[in-house]
């Protein structure tokens, strides 16, 4: 039977872990009853009582599982390393603010089951604030023509992925990663499938300028060179415009030398612009560096401080492990009870033939 995992991370979902767990359960005992399933919550160090539910989820369904982080590791550290520690056939990324619809997990499966690798679901259209989307749209096609790799527009990880999938996700060894564009850039088969991303259910958005800033950036510097090369082109571009209006300065006054007067507003000016780009660059360089920095750093994706109902797998690689070693010493027993007994034997042998009678 294979077995389906569907993943959920939250951060501060009080009033919808408990929701979204009895939909995903309908819809996967229901809908999808020849599959086996595990549902995993991967919390991001939760401040309310989402833990607290998490806990009293998993009493009552072995099934559901979770993993408690020590901290906040961010919004695409945490859901990447959750869905490396699925155990199923395949995966599903889904929010857990009910954004994300759970009636698409059927149409997933069943693309699936038709050799799809990767069931990407984009957003055709949106509830949110119409500004947002607008501003999303632009995002998309300018990161999309700025970068090598054909970036999925207005898709936000939800979605389905293959075991092999996972398996090379859990080798890339990447401490910043960005699953929208590893998608993308691995090249798997892929199937694009639509939904019209819905209102929260409950609470409230943790989005905020800083972790959209942050999503972009990482877009950006991981994806694009477009940055320093538009630092070095136009530095070249400003350089020969100020030779060029240096020289025109310098005819002007030597041909009007009593006339012709430069003044330090131009100067002023120049001197602020050009500044102001200068620190404009070095900040954009600065964001390269600094992903440099962490991927050098190298440091974990995640540190858990605690997992619920993953004892059943640890006790059976611990099984497994034992009954290896087990056989280990079996085999290395009976090779050297082999050996010694093939030795006495040939002693009483010898014996035997030097003392004949």
């Amino acid at each position: 039977m294979k077995k389906i995992s569907v993943m959920i991370p939250c951060f501060n979902e009080e009033e919808n872990v408990g929701p979204i767990s009895q939909a995903v359960l309908e819809i996967l005992e229901k809908q999808l009853p020849q599959y086996d399933y595990e549902i995993l919550f991967i919390d991001n160090d939760s401040t309310d009582r989402t833990r607290e539910l998490l806990r009293g989820i998993c009493r009552e369904n072995p099934k559901i599982r979770a993993i408690f982080n020590a901290k906040n590791f961010g919004q695409f550290n945490s859901p990447y390393y959750g869905l490396c520690q699925t155990s199923g056939d395949c995966a599903i990324s889904l929010a857990a603010d009910f954004q994300e619809p759970v009636e698409m997990i059927p149409p997933m499966v069943a693309e699936w089951e038709k050799g799809a690798k990767i069931v990407s679901c984009i957003k055709t259209s949106s509830r949110e604030n119409k500004l947002m989307r607008f501003l999303r749209t632009r995002y998309y096609h300018m990161i999309r023509k700025m970068s090598d790799v054909e970036i999925i527009e207005h898709f936000t990880g939800f979605g389905l992925y293959d075991r092999s999938f996972l398996n090379v996700l859990k080798g890339l060894d990447d401490p910043t990663p960005f699953l929208r564009g590893i998608v993308a850039e691995l090249g798997y088969d892929r199937v694009d499938l639509p939904y019209e991303q819905q209102k929260r259910k409950a609470g409230h958005t943790h989005n905020n300028f800083y972790s959209l800033y942050d999503a972009a950036m990482l877009s950006f510097t991981s994806y694009t060179k477009v940055g320093l090369r538009l630092a070095t082109f136009f530095g070249f571009f400003v350089g020969g415009v100020s030779m060029v209006v240096a020289l025109v300065y310098l005819i002007l006054k030597l041909i009007y030398w009593d006339r012709f007067v430069a003044g330090t507003a131009p100067i002023l000016l120049s001197v602020l612009i050009f500044g102001s780009l200068q620190l404009f660059f070095t900040g954009f360089m600065g964001e390269y560096v600094l992903s440099i920095n962490k991927r050098v750093m190298h440091r974990p994706l995640v540190i858990e401080e605690e997992r619920i109902n993953f004892g059943n797998e640890q006790q059976e690689a611990k099984g497994e492990k034992d009954a290896e070693k087990s056989a280990d010493t079996t085999a290395d027993t009976t090779a050297g009870t082999g050996a010694d007994t093939g030795a006495d034997t040939g002693a009483n042998t010898a014996e035997d033939a030097e003392n004949p009678d």
